[in-house]
């Protein structure tokens, strides 16, 4: 018997088979080879096609078939992980009616800004755990207000999870997780949150059905079987926003213990065991994919946009056409740390929720043109989305939050030495790499939400460490580099406040 689980991220989509008995994994797709593409009308905007995420989901699903010869009959079931906080809409016949409005598009900022006074900060924090800042419910508000005619034939809105969903199954519904990230759930009330609908105008109608985040949320129907080659029948049984989904993957799901990813954007990711919330909104709390109201678990998320995003300008941008991220890396460790006084700002993907949801933009500092190389500008940008993370963790410890130990996957810009050892010398934790992947976790949240797996810890089995990153002895030239460029950050934000102001 066989697991398959699909990650639909913003970069590509990654789909995964595993084999039930042993956990292990059998083969991985990734769609497209390169990277998919951001619509991008304006300055702020990121929207992306949903039609594009499902070709690219029969693509990959179809050549694991091809390349497995497994016979679809003998998958048990399909677990879906996926970009948090975008937008779909569709209309009667689940025609999607305008590109998604995706994560790190940051066009209603201001009315989530707007609806947090009307509501309240403090009515707001404790209900929602967060702002209603630039969240989904924002994002559908903004719809409503500059596109109307488009507005009334929304028959449901949907996260991008809940559309693949829909695309392999024809039902459309959601999770208690997936609307706590889009700001539509109510932990007081244990409900759709009324506040938010209420104060937007937005009718409760538009609003899937609630299904578990694991267990039966449909079944492969006809069109869905065709397009995928997989058998109809087949349940989707699980389906989580890809960082809950990542800490799932790297079994975090209990008090104390935290994940992180260094994706397209930069997560960390820390459970626990009650309501807390940021009264700045600089980090985020959500349901878990263990969430319930009377065993409450919470996710308290940093997000930094500028992570991967960032890194990935640098290699197609200034590396020369030839070079990829081992060969950048090599150049870096020749650098000294602190790059020779070059500091990058990496917040250049929207507005930085970690930075009160302020579009900083990405700034370079302290370029010399007869002293610095390619090198130093690799150097500068690893450190500069390390910097990040550390100034987002020093957040997560004001708020009660530990990080002696961080687990990671072994897919993203934690293969990066600088990049990792940076972080545990600054954060002084152990980073703990681990061989899984957000497709895999998914498909072992499949495994348990179809009944293979009798239990949480047995879907997950023993997950092998790859390496651990631990602090480093010099800790002071890394600590005068990360106080440069906090100066920097300070200087910048002080700058945008007198402009705003």
């Amino acid at each position: 018997m066989y697991l398959i689980g699909y990650d639909i991220g913003s970069s590509s989509i990654k789909a995964a088979i595993i084999e039930v008995a042993s956990g292990r994994q059998i083969a991985v797709r990734q769609e497209p080879e390169r990277e998919m593409e951001m619509i991008a009308k304006q300055s702020g905007w990121a929207e992306q096609d949903p039609e594009s995420w499902w070709q690219h989901v029969c693509t990959a699903t179809a050549k694991l078939l091809q390349q497995t010869g497994i016979d679809p009959a003998a998958i048990q079931g399909i677990g879906i992980a996926y970009q948090m906080h975008g937008l779909v809409v569709v209309d009667d016949q689940h025609r999607v009616l305008r590109p998604s409005i995706i994560w790190c598009d940051s066009r209603a900022v201001e009315i989530g800004n707007q609806a947090f006074d009307r509501i309240g900060h403090e009515r707001s924090l404790n209900c929602l755990l967060n702002s209603p800042g630039n969240f989904t419910a924002s994002k559908l508000k903004w719809v409503q207000e500059n596109e109307p005619e488009l507005y009334a034939r929304i028959h449901k809105i949907m996260l991008p999870g809940d559309y693949i969903a829909m695309k392999l199954t024809g039902t459309v519904n959601t999770t208690i997780s997936g609307l706590s990230e889009g700001i539509f759930w109510d932990f007081k009330a244990n409900d759709v949150a009324q506040i938010v609908l209420e104060d937007y105008g937005i009718s409760s109608s538009l609003i899937p059905d609630i299904v578990p985040t694991f267990g039966d949320q449909g079944r492969m129907n006809a069109a869905g079987a065709a397009a995928t080659g997989l058998k109809v029948g087949t349940p989707v049984c699980y389906r989580a926003g890809d960082q809950p989904n990542n800490a799932l993957a790297l079994n975090v799901l209990n008090p104390g213990e935290v994940a992180a990813t260094g994706g397209t954007s930069g997560v960390v990711y820390g459970v626990v065991d009650k309501a807390v919330s940021d009264p700045f909104s600089r980090v985020n709390g959500f349901a878990h994919v263990n969430y319930t109201q009377e065993d409450p678990r919470i996710g308290v998320l940093l997000c930094i946009n500028g992570a991967g995003s960032q890194y990935g300008w640098m290699r197609h941008q200034v590396a020369p056409a030839d070079v990829d991220y081992y060969e950048m890396e090599k150049a870096a460790a020749g650098v000294s740390v602190g790059s020779e006084g070059l500091h990058i700002l990496p917040f250049g993907n929207g507005a930085e929720r970690v930075l009160q949801n302020i579009n900083l933009g990405a700034h370079i500092h302290g370029l010399e043109f007869n002293r610095h190389n390619r090198a130093h500008c690799y150097r500068a940008a690893l450190e500069g989305v390390a910097f990040s993370f550390v100034y987002g963790g020093e957040i997560l410890h004001q708020m009660g939050l530990r990080t002696d130990i961080m687990r990671v996957g072994n897919d993203n810009m934690f293969r990066s030495q600088i990049f990792s050892e940076t972080i545990a010398t600054l954060l002084n934790c152990e980073i703990e790499v681990l061989e899984t992947t957000g497709a895999i976790g998914a498909a072992r949240g499949a495994g348990y939400g179809a009944g293979v797996y009798n239990s949480l810890d047995e879907a997950m089995g023993s997950l092998e460490r790859i390496k651990v990153y631990r602090p480093l002895a010099n800790t002071e030239a890394y600590r005068d580099a990360y106080a440069i460029w906090r100066q920097a950050l300070e200087k910048k934000l002080a700058e945008y406040s007198a402009v705003e102001v």
